[in-house]
């Protein structure tokens, strides 16, 4: 099927959504978005609903029905801001979770259930007070990517873009930073506080290797190579630079490379050149199982049937949202 086969008024309707992203979707493809795209706007409107939708989201959603994009902090902040009834979360259940710990009194949707986190999987609330009982005294700064029950047994969270503010925001010469080995790795060396690691990592990101980047170059001339935090710290080291999403983003924007290369999850690339065609994007391909769960068809469905909603145990919530809300304010 092609653009010209679609119902007059189905056209007027998306044309404009598809000027968006035809630099990285084919015309082609487009029809098997555009009804659900049209679906979703309406059912928007009629559910006073919001969607948030996180970096790695692919750009069909990222770039048509998202009204609100970013990266974990991001989209923790701006959660608080909305007046909107519902929030429909794209993106994985502890972003949902997040979401639903600052807007106790909105309704939380997640498209997909099955929509987890490696790393929230990595720990849970039971390993965060045995290492409380290890390490007396020692305050445990927790990413974001975690569980709320893990938040709840927490002093503070933080992100990949405020982790480093967060540790030395504490003025203690020890913290505990879970679950991300390499996040924690790669701040240690930042920063002059010692870090207690666990031991979880991020299925995309740990991935990377240096002998990845090295590769790149050589067959790139020229190359810019942006890594996340959550890569292995000889990742970090060959890359020219390292950050959240967010700062990636930020980068491209004020840098303009000609050629560079994000090593993070596979549609950051895609979304990030819809706004710079005139970038040459790298794309080394490591896809989120978890993040591409949340599809249009999903969204759509969530809408529809207002499931599945996100509830936490009141006892849980309380801890867990002072948690982050100290993030927030630090």
């Amino acid at each position: 099927m092609s653009l010209s086969q679609f119902s007059p008024d189905l056209m007027a309707r998306t044309a404009p959504l598809y000027e968006r992203v035809r630099s990285v979707i084919p015309s082609i493809e487009w029809p098997a978005f555009a009804g659900d795209i049209d679906a979703i706007l309406a059912l928007k409107r009629e559910r006073d609903a919001v969607i948030l939708a996180h970096n790695y989201q692919t750009p069909e959603i990222f770039h048509c029905v998202a009204d609100i994009v970013g990266d974990s902090l991001a989209l923790a902040r701006e959660a608080m801001k909305t007046d909107a009834a519902v929030i429909v979360l794209a993106g994985v259940h502890f972003m949902a979770e997040t979401a639903k710990l600052l807007n106790p009194s909105k309704r939380v949707l997640i498209p997909d259930l099955r929509a987890g986190c490696s790393l929230a999987e990595s720990i849970t609330a039971a390993d965060v007070r045995a290492l409380r009982r290890r390490h007396p005294g020692v305050p445990i700064v927790t990413y974001v990517n975690t569980s709320a029950a893990v938040k709840a047994e927490s002093d503070i969270c933080c992100t990949s873009g405020n982790a480093k503010k967060i540790v030395e925001s504490l003025g203690v010469p020890k913290v505990i930073m879970l679950p991300d080995e390499y996040l924690a790795q790669n701040v240690a060396r930042e920063t002059g506080v010692e870090i207690i690691t666990w031991a979880g990592h991020c299925e995309v990101h740990e991935r990377f290797s240096a002998r990845d980047v090295q590769q790149l170059r050589s067959g790139h001339p020229g190359l810019v190579v942006l890594a996340h935090p959550e890569c292995p710290p000889e990742v970090v080291d060959e890359a020219d630079f390292a950050g959240s999403t967010a700062a990636m983003i930020d980068y491209v924007g004020r840098e303009r490379p000609r050629r560079v290369a994000l090593m993070t999850e596979c549609s950051m690339s895609d979304n990030v050149a819809v706004q710079h065609p005139e970038i040459e994007f790298i794309r080394p391909c490591n896809l989120c199982p978890h993040m591409k769960r949340i599809t249009l068809p999903r969204i759509r469905r969530a809408l529809e049937t207002m499931q599945h909603e996100v509830t936490i145990d009141p006892a849980v919530a309380g801890p867990a949202r002072r948690a982050v809300e100290r993030m927030l304010e630090a």
